[in-house]
């Protein structure tokens, strides 16, 4: 009897965990894109000249990619070395400090530094809740609380939205700022990952980010699990942000929201990562359920992409189906995980996703070269076939991860 009931208090500390994780995931999404929506109100009420938006947006919205790029790096570290919690409770200190003093800001190059410091912050949350929650679920179970984590989190998008057309730029700072702060309340209870503690018996080198480059082996499972995510960014950060730019090509009858549009989009995300979630448990396979999300990927892009007259109903639509087809986020980030030894585990499962995010930058500079020989819709078909490929091709190359034994080291 008293057996049963330390499992029934394992299992219950276990879903405590996915649910913290789930809601730190979901302030993390919040403000990782709270700017992208206030940019033009907040540079407005900081006398920022209309003919300079563009420019001085690049300028944070970089500044921010930057904080994420080397956050992604010193979080993965540090997990691997001190442990996933110290991770969970210092990049949402750091980032939730950092929104609130945006929220203060009256000029750009504060700006930018803020979001700087926000995005090093930013770049933790992801990758150490989804090391956590794999390493201390049953590994034929783990799918469902990764699931859980992005499904719920991608949601602080929609949140993000709705707070920004109700109350003016600086509360929306101040919100995601203090969900942070209050989240860390319900992070007092968590626990930490019993494999990370394992590794303590033995002399184990441990997040050594130079470990992934010494060995053609590890470096080409990493190069691997980055590519499968790349088409991810593409389809939101170009795609449906460059909504207007598409429309006016494809002669819409309106012109088409970005905004509006980023918001189904991540609808569909969320739908998406349950999804994805959902079907690797059942096909008992995440490489399948990434394969069948390449497929949606380029039907729902040529879709959009082949739509003469499109409207902003369909659209949306549209954006909602890519949406769903790019939803295999958190898989990506388990699959990335699972492919690594408990020493580099968090290193890889956090630097994965922001570099992906990264890898943007490469994409819009290929995707802007093709625009000024070939225009903006032949452009954007030729880069979503070329990221799916690489992705599927990437996929292929990979071990099957589902219901693999996570109690092992890199040597």
């Amino acid at each position: 009897m008293s057996a049963r009931k330390e499992k029934e208090s394992e299992n219950k500390k276990v879903w405590l965990l996915v649910t913290i994780a789930s809601l730190g995931y979901f302030v993390d999404i919040y403000d990782l894109i709270i700017f992208s929506i206030v940019r033009i109100q907040s540079f407005t009420d900081i006398g920022v000249p209309v003919e300079q938006m563009r420019v001085e947006g690049e300028f944070v919205l970089n500044m921010q990619m930057g904080g994420l790029l080397i956050g992604g790096v010193v979080w993965g570290i540090i997990g691997d070395k001190f442990g996933r919690l110290k991770v969970l409770f210092g990049s949402i200190l750091l980032y939730s400090l950092a929104n609130i003093a945006n929220g203060f800001v009256h000029d750009v190059l504060m700006y930018g530094i803020i979001r700087f410091v926000a995005g090093i912050g930013l770049a933790g949350e992801l990758g150490a809740g989804i090391t956590l929650v794999s390493e201390s679920m049953h590994r034929s179970k783990r799918g469902y609380g990764t699931m859980l984590v992005a499904g719920v989190g991608v949601l602080g998008a929609i949140l993000a939205y709705f707070v920004s057309e109700e109350f003016n730029w600086r509360t929306a700072y101040f919100v995601g700022g203090g969900m942070g702060l209050l989240l860390l309340l319900l992070r007092v209870g968590s626990f930490e990952s019993g494999l990370f503690k394992e590794q303590d018996k033995g002399e184990v080198v441990k997040g050594d980010f130079s470990m992934l480059f010494t060995n053609k082996n590890r470096l080409k499972r990493y190069i691997n699990c980055l590519c499968i995510g790349l088409p991810i960014w593409f389809v939101v950060g170009v795609l449906v942000t460059q909504a207007p730019e598409i429309g006016k090509a494809l002669g819409a009858t309106e012109t088409l929201s970005a905004g509006k549009g980023v918001m189904f989009t991540y609808i569909g995300i969320s739908l998406g990562d349950v999804l994805a979630g959902v079907f690797a448990q059942v096909l008992k396979s995440r490489k399948k359920v990434v394969f069948i999300c390449q497929l949606l990927i380029i039907g729902s892009s040529l879709w959009y992409l082949l739509s003469d007259g499109i409207t902003a109903n369909k659209f949306f639509a549209l954006a909602f189906v890519m949406g769903v087809g790019v939803g295999y986020w958190a898989t990506f980030v388990t699959i990335s995980a699972e492919q690594f030894g408990t020493n580099l585990r968090a290193t890889v499962a956090t630097t994965a996703p922001n570099f992906v995010r990264g890898a943007l930058i490469p994409s819009t500079l290929v995707y802007g070269f093709l625009v000024s020989y070939f225009g903006i819709v032949p452009a954007a078909i030729s880069m979503v076939l070329l990221l799916s490929g690489i992705a599927i091709y990437a996929l292929t190359q990979l071990e099957e991860s589902f219901d693999k034994d996570l109690n092992y080291v890199e040597q």
